[in-house]
């Protein structure tokens, strides 16, 4: 790599990690995002995920407590990034994304490190959801959790270029975060985070298919089941599958949303 690439390189990374540092400062400087972040695992996992544990989950032949620990964690990291990323509308009220887009980076970078700053949120929401399923009598192991913290940049950034596809299409902050939540409700439900969809059929089976969090949760409970028996009753795709789907999402998503949020700042 000669010179000229290399610091091209180290001045995209660079924006980055600015760009993250600052929304997790900004996280952090928020004590309502906090408590939200630490609190809404107890009405997701404590209250939703423990009444259906206890009058819905007879008859399964796997742990379902460890089926939805996982789900949660995943949902969680995915709900709170892809709410985050809508800062990048509140931030024209400022003006402070006009002066991100006249910099000299690239929109890729601005976007990247705004999804890694936002899954701030997103990691507290893990921590508080194990708090929740330890208290509910539920765990993982050490090496089963590091496997997620592992797989949770590709996720974040899965949420995010799906926050970005909905931000290029919105232009008003107050819509984009009620539509990303909406759309992350009803993945949450579909996608099998709380509720097993191996038997759904007809308009479910497509909605579930085309949604993002479907093959990040498959693929964190694949790695997280390896090895075990129940992992042919919890996994639906094969590993590979999961990726490529994931990889292509996220390019996808990325560039229609980057493009369409760029050209909205343009024609301001």
């Amino acid at each position: 790599m000669n010179t000229k690439k290399k610091y091209k390189l180290n001045h995209e990374l660079n924006a980055v990690i600015t760009i993250t540092a600052r929304d997790i400062l900004l996280a952090i400087k928020s004590p309502a995002g906090l408590i939200m972040s630490l609190t809404m695992p107890i009405v997701m996992m404590g209250l939703l995920g423990g009444s259906l544990a206890q009058n819905m989950t007879a008859g399964l032949n796997f742990n379902y407590g460890q089926f939805m620990l996982v789900g949660m964690l995943v949902n969680m990291l995915f709900m709170f990034t892809a709410q985050g990323l809508t800062s990048l509308v509140e931030d024209r009220t400022t003006d402070f994304t006009q002066e991100m887009m006249i910099a000299p980076i690239s929109r890729y970078s601005i976007v990247i490190g705004k999804i890694f700053g936002s899954s701030f949120g997103g990691i507290l929401g893990m921590i508080g959801t194990l708090i929740i399923g330890l208290v509910m009598g539920i765990t993982l192991s050490l090496w089963q959790f590091l496997l997620i913290l592992a797989l949770s940049p590709l996720m974040c950034l899965s949420a995010g270029a799906f926050a970005m596809l909905i931000i290029g299409v919105i232009k008003s902050n107050k819509t984009a975060n009620m539509v990303i939540m909406i759309i992350v409700m009803m993945q949450m439900f579909l996608s099998g985070a709380i509720i097993p969809i191996t038997n759904s059929h007809g308009i479910l089976f497509v909605l579930s298919r085309i949604m993002p969090m479907t093959y990040c949760l498959d693929l964190t409970r694949a790695v997280v089941y390896a090895g075990t028996p129940e992992y042919a009753n919890v996994v639906l795709f094969n590993p590979m599958i999961n990726c490529v789907a994931i990889v292509g999402l996220i390019i996808i998503f990325l560039v229609i949303g980057t493009y369409g949020f760029v050209r909205s700042e343009k024609n301001r």
